[in-house]
């Protein structure tokens, strides 16, 4: 995606408000690869998400698959292309219809297979999500909460998606279940050469599925990075809290930072410069001018981006 902004007007306010819900997004993710999002609840991620599927139009910028712009009225060939895990899938799974009922459904609508063989296919997307071919014949509410996220997974690949996105699939699941549901995504993208954008609050679960995190807050990326680097060298304040937050028994991750003071600067009122500022503990008077995530990330999975006026400057850097 390429500058990507989501602005909602804003009834009952000043003239002109507007809620920047995302605000200047560039992300890219790789066929294979596993992308980590991640952010406190109001950062734009769930919004992001619903722009790549399709259920939000952006107020400018540009979804592009293969290089080529999605319009925002899609057809049903770039809608397949592009699909949703759902984080409860109850919500998401047709009740009154068996497992087995809601594939083939899936699979004639969208004509991936010829007619007889549709039965065929069914059954082999729940092997593929490793659920015995019984379940074809239950329904959700017969099934445990990980056997319905792979009903949902399952729906998802029935129309061959290209990029899958996954909003916090597995914060309702037993860590148990968590476990083998992420193994599996794990998997599958692996095997289906299938990118996978993976949203999600716990960074234990996004240290142990992704390759890349990209980091949000009010509406913007503000650090890019390899999975292990994030973790191990966070450039930015804002990702370095979040680490620090984690509770851990061993803890090499941990920076000490100080607790973050107050809220979030409202996304209808934001700050001048870096959004984060009111909040850092370290920010000084080059933070009154707003900070570019840099170096570009083009083409390029290596490459660590911070969006971070301490990055830019040499005395500051070793504070970090």
């Amino acid at each position: 995606m390429v500058d990507v902004q989501v602005r909602f007007p804003v009834r009952g306010g000043r003239r002109g408000s507007v809620l920047r819900a995302v605000d200047g997004v560039d992300l890219e993710l790789f066929a294979g690869e596993a992308l980590g999002l991640v952010g406190e609840s109001g950062s734009g991620k769930s919004t992001l998400a619903k722009v790549l599927i399709g259920l939000q139009r952006p107020t400018s910028g540009a979804v592009l698959l293969d290089d080529k712009e999605v319009p925002a009225v899609r057809d049903r060939a770039l809608t397949r292309k592009i699909q949703l895990v759902f984080q409860d899938p109850t919500l998401s799974l047709n009740p009154r219809m068996t497992v087995g009922a809601m594939l083939r459904e899936v699979l004639g609508v969208h004509r991936i297979v010829p007619k007889n063989r549709i039965a065929e296919r069914a059954a082999e997307l729940l092997a593929t999500v490793e659920l015995p071919a019984s379940v074809a014949d239950m329904y959700p509410r017969r099934l445990s909460g990980g056997q319905r996220q792979r009903v949902a997974i399952a729906r998802a690949l029935a129309v061959e998606p290209r990029l899958l996105v996954a909003d916090e699939p597995v914060a309702a699941l037993d860590v148990s279940v968590q476990a083998a549901i992420l193994a599996l995504l794990d998997r599958l993208r692996s095997e289906l050469d299938l990118g996978l954008l993976f949203i999600s609050h716990d960074l234990a679960v996004i240290s142990h599925l992704c390759d890349r995190v990209a980091v949000m807050y009010l509406g913007r990326i503000v650090e890019v990075a390899p999975t292990a680097e994030l973790f191990e060298q966070p450039r930015h304040p804002y990702t370095q809290v979040l680490i620090d937050s984690v509770p851990r028994a061993h803890a090499p991750w941990r920076r000490e930072l100080p607790m973050l003071d107050g809220d979030p600067p409202s996304p209808i009122d934001l700050p001048a410069g870096c959004r984060f500022q009111p909040r850092c503990p370290r920010a000084f008077a080059a933070c009154a001018t707003e900070p570019r995530l840099a170096p570009a990330t083009t083409n390029n999975r290596s490459v660590h981006a911070v969006a971070c006026q301490l990055s830019a400057e040499p005395t500051q850097q070793g504070a970090i």
